[in-house]
C-alpha cells in the first residue's frame, strides 16, 4: 500500500466521492456499478473494479474476501486504513447474507488466546461468525 494515487481521474473522484458517501458500510463491486447505473453514469464494470484495487492498494479502502461464494466487499476508510487499528470480526447470516461488521474487545481475546495458547494468529480482517442476524431470527420466532 503506497498511499499515493497512481492516477487522478474524473472516474476515481466520482467514486470516491460515492465511497465517502457510505462509510462504514460494506459494498461490492456490483452495488458501485448498480448505484452508478441508477445515477446515469456512464462508469464502466471494469473502471470500477479497477478503481476499487487501487483504493484499496492506496490504503483507501479495505477490502473483505468472506468466502468463495461471496464477492469481495469494500469498506471505506479513508486515508488512514484500520489495519493495525483494532480487530475486526464479521458476522454472517446464513439466512439472507447480510454481513455485519463487528469490533469487539471480547473478540480480540479470543485472537490473543488462540494465539498464547494454541499457537495460531487469527486474522480478524478475513474471520467470519455465520449464524442467524437480528431480523431473521425475529422472523424465525
Amino acid at each position: 500500500m503506497n498511499g499515493k494515487p497512481k492516477y487522478k481521474t474524473r472516474q476515481r473522484d466520482i467514486l470516491l466521492d460515492y465511497l465517502e458517501s457510505v462509510p462504514g458500510q460494506h459494498i461490492t463491486a456490483g452495488d458501485v456499478c448498480a448505484h452508478f447505473k441508477s445515477c446515469g453514469s456512464s462508469i464502466g464494470q471494469a473502471t470500477v473494479y479497477r478503481r476499487l484495487e487501487g483504493l484499496v492498494d492506496e490504503g483507501v479502502l479495505q477490502k473483505y474476501i468472506i468466502d468463495s461464494n461471496s464477492p469481495a466487499c469494500f469498506e471505506y476508510v479513508g486515508a488512514a486504513a484500520h489495519r493495525g487499528a483494532e480487530p475486526c470480526f464479521h458476522c454472517k447470516c446464513s439466512r439472507c447474507g447480510k454481513l455485519i461488521h463487528l469490533h469487539c474487545e471480547e473478540l480480540g481475546a479470543i485472537g490473543e488466546h488462540l494465539l498464547t495458547h494454541h499457537g495460531f494468529s487469527l486474522d480478524p480482517l478475513r474471520t467470519v461468525f455465520y449464524g442467524l442476524c437480528a431480523e431473521c431470527r425475529e422472523a424465525q420466532a
